[in-house]
């Protein structure tokens, strides 16, 4: 029904119709269409405010997966980090230590990756700490992954050449001693004989008569022969796979530098040259430049009965001889 607008009119003292017009019906209309307009335009906007258009609804669902998602992957990362300590910890107490080789340093292991910039770009993802973190464990799982494959690459090559190795590492005493008789003196801190003071004694010394046989303890390449200080005539034999064993005080050379010996051949004879007191051996073992006690190297020329009573001998502060 059409609205009818009257006035009141003072002189009269009657109500007069109004008929608007044109113009004031128009803005009339154009008032009450703002007005709807506004309102209709407030309510779209907090039910949006309140919850959301159906496009923002998805994306904070897809989000919450991401999220969801991320955190299962990093904990699926640090699983996978702990079966790889694992692998690592085998490898360097049980693989290597079979093969007597050196544990891959632990800088090398758990080294940095890239450069404090190399996650730059994510600093601007959404959840960007979360994203980073699992970046970041995912490279250092790649690394190590890395670097545990080529140990597994050297210790197959270690397997290949382990019959090589068992023929090569020092293993039997270097002259005749089954009786253990001739062992006078082992590895550590003894008193000098010429000196008088406790000085350390880097080999054992086994007594014998001038002119017993002096072996090779396994086999290798005679790389020194000769005189020098202390040691008086001495051979140096290099094993490869970081061993090396000398033989000093002897009277006589039987080989020559260069020649390739194998284990039980005689390359010499005891004497009393050098830094010596009575005839005897005094007999060494390094192992990657690094002197070690000889008693550990005699496995395949004595039972277990006697090669525990050789540790006892030698471990005794008995006569050195040099």
């Amino acid at each position: 029904m059409r609205k009818v607008y009257y006035i009141y009119n003072n002189r009269t003292q009657t109500y007069d119709r109004i008929y608007p017009t044109v113009r004031q019906r128009m803005m009339s209309f154009a008032r009450r269409l703002i007005f709807g307009i506004s309102i209709g335009a407030g309510s779209f906007i907090i039910l949006l405010i309140i919850f959301g258009s159906p496009s923002e609804k998805e994306l904070r669902t897809e989000n919450s997966q991401l999220q969801a998602q991320y955190k299962v992957l990093s904990r699926r990362l640090d699983e996978a980090m702990g079966v790889l300590q694992d692998i690592q910890q085998r490898d360097d107490n049980l693989y290597r230590v079979i093969f007597m080789a050196d544990p891959v340093p632990s800088d090398i292991r758990k080294a940095g990756y890239g450069g404090i910039n190399r996650y730059e770009y994510l600093m601007n993802m959404a959840n960007s700490e979360l994203v980073i973190n699992t970046t970041r464990k995912m490279d250092m799982l790649n690394k190590q992954l890395y670097i545990q494959s080529r140990s597994f690459d050297d210790v197959v090559e270690m397997c290949k050449s382990h019959d090589e190795m068992l023929r090569c590492i020092p293993a039997i005493q270097p002259i005749s001693n089954k009786d253990l008789k001739r062992t006078a003196s082992g590895y550590g801190m003894r008193i000098d004989p010429v000196y008088g003071d406790r000085r350390f004694h880097e080999g054992m010394d086994f007594s014998a008569q001038i002119g017993t046989e002096v072996y090779a303890t396994g086999e290798g390449t005679v790389i020194k022969m000769g005189w020098e200080t202390g040691y008086g005539n001495n051979i140096v034999v290099d094993h490869g796979f970081g061993y090396q064993t000398r033989y000093a005080h002897l009277s006589k050379f039987r080989t020559q530098r260069g020649k390739k010996v194998v284990r039980g051949e005689v390359i010499g004879e005891v004497g009393s040259t050098g830094k010596s007191t009575a005839p005897h051996l005094h007999y060494e073992v390094h192992v990657k430049g690094k002197v070690v006690n000889p008693v550990n190297y005699y496995f395949m020329d004595l039972t277990a009965e006697s090669y525990e009573r050789m540790i006892q001998i030698a471990a005794n502060h008995g006569k050195v001889f040099d």
